[in-house]
């Protein structure tokens, strides 16, 4: 019986029938919704918002969260499918739901009160209040502990001063997860987009993630009352602890993007005839979509079991790190093959490997740089912190 291709090792079987449903759920969504449209958004530099009441509707947001708060309560391997099938559409789908969910909507889960819950969970849930995750700072990059921005207590409130960089869905958020030096350590906030003193800039002119917005946050004095403050944490374990969340997604996201650019350069290898028989009919291009088969295999298989580890209750922040290490680096790379077997065709977004690899460029930087989780894993092989 012949191999599915896209899964030589038949990793779909080890799913659970509700497994299977979501994400067959959101691959129709990325097959009729995202795909006929993603190539128009990436060249004119604009995140689809038409798109965020569907993909509320579907239950994308806060999925892994409890259904008590008008989430989907998905386990995590489901929520790892949903960022797969739609990182196959593009990177900057993916990312507006990983930062919506793991980024603001779980901070307020893990870390906040049952009041903060309640008031803001649901309407993140429904899209209604869409999140930003305000971390990383110009001159901070890799390492968040050099944080600048501070906030001052002033009676009953809290005055936060400062920036943040690199911020997604910045100029499309109502509210930020702030994070702040206090006399008490690092605190988290949530802070109202429209509140004196705030403001939201986009950045423009980006050679990645051109279907996603990326902002620039300024705190000027931005007065918080207290009943916003994140109260069940303190230090950087409190962003740290979202990050992993975050990375455990985009463990499973580049698997989609892989997916999309090794279909298509599959297809596209049959069907193109050189001196006389299809690309793919040469060792050189068999060799080349053999091994895209081989390392998305190994990607599936690593980010099933981290799926089945976090569910267990047992993923730790390590694991994390290699798989994020491995998964994007094998989306990058075959991303840039796949262009490269589409020759001058791939260059141009009719096609998606540029599209992917150039996205991909910022995955492998952002919630921690390539080198950052190598050192991770280093770090745990020795015994030796090399940061």
């Amino acid at each position: 019986m012949a191999l599915d291709p896209t899964d030589l090792y038949d990793v779909r079987s080890l799913l659970s029938d509700d497994e299977r449903a979501v994400q067959d759920a959101v691959a129709r969504f990325t097959d009729e919704r995202v795909l006929p449209i993603i190539g128009d958004c990436f060249d004119q530099g604009r995140f689809p918002t038409d798109l965020i009441p569907e993909i509320a509707g579907l239950g994308l947001l806060g999925s892994s969260l409890p259904s008590d708060y008008g989430c989907a309560g998905l386990n995590a391997v489901s929520y790892g499918l949903i960022c797969q099938e739609l990182e196959r559409g593009d990177s900057g789908i993916r990312s507006f739901v990983s930062v919506q969910s793991s980024l603001c909507m779980y901070p307020i889960f893990a870390y906040g009160s049952e009041e903060q819950r309640r008031e803001w969970l649901p309407a993140m849930a429904a899209g209604e209040v869409i999140g930003c995750f305000g971390l990383t700072e110009p001159h901070g990059g890799s390492d968040p502990a050099n944080m600048k921005t501070v906030a001052r207590r002033d009676g009953d409130d809290w005055l936060i001063t400062g920036a943040k960089m690199w911020i997604t869905n910045g100029n499309l958020a109502r509210i930020a997860i702030i994070w702040a030096q206090t006399d008490d350590g690092i605190q988290g906030f949530i802070v109202p987009t429209d509140s004196p003193g705030f403001a939201a800039q986009e950045i423009h002119r980006k050679m990645s993630l051109r279907a996603s917005v990326t902002s620039a946050l300024y705190l000027d004095a931005v007065r918080v009352p207290d009943r916003n403050r994140l109260p069940g944490v303190r230090g950087l374990k409190g962003p740290l602890g979202c990050l992993t969340q975050a990375r455990y997604g985009i463990t499973w996201g580049p698997i989609g993007a892989a997916l999309a650019c090794f279909t298509e350069a599959t297809a596209y290898a049959k069907e193109r005839i050189l001196f006389g028989r299809p690309l793919a009919a040469t060792q050189a291009v068999q060799l080349k979509l053999a091994d895209m088969a081989r390392r998305i295999t190994q990607a599936q298989l690593l980010s099933l079991q981290l799926g089945r580890l976090k569910d267990a209750g047992r993923m730790q922040p390590t694991q994390v790190s290699l798989a994020k290490w491995n998964n994007v680096r094998m989306a990058l790379d075959i991303a840039r093959e796949a262009r490269d077997v589409l020759g001058g065709a791939g260059i141009t977004v009719e096609h998606c490997a540029i599209r992917h690899a150039l996205n991909l460029e910022s995955v492998i930087t952002y919630e921690g740089t390539e080198t950052v989780h190598q050192l991770v894993v280093g770090r745990e092989v020795t015994g030796i912190n090399a940061f």
